[in-house]
């Protein structure tokens, strides 16, 4: 037995140890990633979305493409190429490289459209947190919403950009004047439907803050359906800054874009119309890819698809 003494020690009574769980550490963003990259469909969407917009964003860097510059005007031969491994997607009516002014188009609609997107969370989401909590603040917050939800976005826009001309401050300001109010009267919808369950409640009387209880009990809940909302918003400012464009209006004729480029080409449509769908595809790609992946990772924030 002596010799056995080297093989046994004793342990410490520790009272705190009863109350330790035996079970693994959960991270919500851990769980959220697994979720993501287990759809393989989304992880390659996520991918080509990555480099399809790193793409429009480096491209114009390179390229020089300028509205204002028509540098091969003068030479008859340059202009309306066919697409071809010289020309990728052909040249235009003054000689210039259809796919610079595609990218470059698409690269300041983008930044626009996050740019936006960006600002309308950041006023909208605080806002519409404590307007679903304030009784006060819900009063005269409520008519603002009506009275702006009454009128037409594109007529409001349209009469702004008339107003304030044509540039890239002027056109953020038009699509963010109005739109956080949408953003905040969608969260205060959601903070009303769970504010008053069993532990918000239990919170409130503890004494807990309304702003803690928002940032702490409310806000992580409802990750998935800001995301939803997000992948929706960024799509369709990307179609607005692109009609307001088309329409003469927007960036104006002193920077790209999308809108510009697909009113530019319309009137070719007869004699070459890949000049008019090629921007109108690119459109197309960037706005599904963006709404898809927006969508997916909603789904995997979503808690109810942990496991």
């Amino acid at each position: 037995m002596e010799d056995n003494k080297d093989l046994f020690s004793f342990v410490e009574f520790d009272e705190t140890r009863s109350e330790h769980i035996a079970a693994p550490r959960y991270s919500y963003w851990k769980s959220v990633g697994r979720t993501f990259f287990k759809d393989k469909f989304a992880v390659g969407v996520a991918i080509f979305m990555i480099l399809l917009v790193a793409f429009a964003l480096i491209q114009p860097m390179f390229s020089g493409y300028s509205p204002t510059i028509a540098p091969n005007i003068n030479t008859p031969e340059l202009k309306f190429l066919q697409p071809s491994s010289e020309h990728i997607f052909g040249t235009d009516n003054v000689g210039n490289e259809v796919f610079d002014a595609v990218w470059a188009g698409a690269r300041n609609s983008i930044i626009i459209s996050f740019v936006c997107t960006a600002i309308n969370m950041l006023i909208g989401i605080p806002i519409g947190a404590l307007w679903g909590f304030s009784k006060k603040m819900d009063k005269w917050m409520i008519e603002v919403y009506n009275v702006i939800s009454n009128i037409p976005f594109l007529l409001l826009a349209m009469i702004l950009s008339y107003v304030l001309g044509a540039g890239f401050k002027p056109l953020i300001f038009t699509m963010t004047c109005t739109e956080w109010v949408f953003v905040a009267y969608f969260i205060r919808t959601q903070v009303m439907i769970i504010r008053d369950r069993e532990y918000n409640m239990a919170s409130k009387c503890l004494g807990t803050s309304t702003w803690t209880m928002i940032m702490k009990n409310i806000l992580p809940y409802l990750i998935s359906v800001i995301m939803t909302y997000i992948s929706r918003m960024i799509p369709s400012l990307i179609s607005y800054e692109v009609f307001l464009s088309y329409m003469g209006l927007g960036l104006g004729t002193n920077h790209a874009s999308l809108g510009r480029a697909i009113s530019q080409y319309t009137s070719y449509m007869n004699g070459y119309p890949h000049l008019f769908w090629i921007p109108v595809s690119i459109l197309a790609i960037i706005s599904i890819s963006l709404y898809i992946v927006g969508q997916k990772l909603a789904d995997a924030a979503d808690p109810r698809t942990h496991r």
